[in-house]
């Protein structure tokens, strides 16, 4: 019995068994993409006097700092 691939789920191609092993869904591409489009949705904020803090929501940040034009 020959052994199947992996296709990823956004484009369908094949990728290594090891990848899919190692518990990815996606092809290196496509994955380096969906990286990319989470890393936009949070970013790391030092807040003074206090720890940093993991912000999702834009007007949150905002809020956190009045004075800066854009986000």
């Amino acid at each position: 019995m020959k052994r199947m691939k992996p296709k990823c789920k956004i484009c369908g191609e094949m990728f290594s068994v090891r990848r899919a092993r190692a518990g990815y869904k996606l092809c290196l591409e496509c994955g380096e993409e969906q990286a990319v489009a989470d890393r936009r949705s949070w970013c790391v904020a030092g807040i003074s006097k206090s720890n940093p803090m993991l912000i999702t929501d834009p007007a949150l940040l905002k809020q956190l700092n009045p004075k800066r034009v854009e986000v």
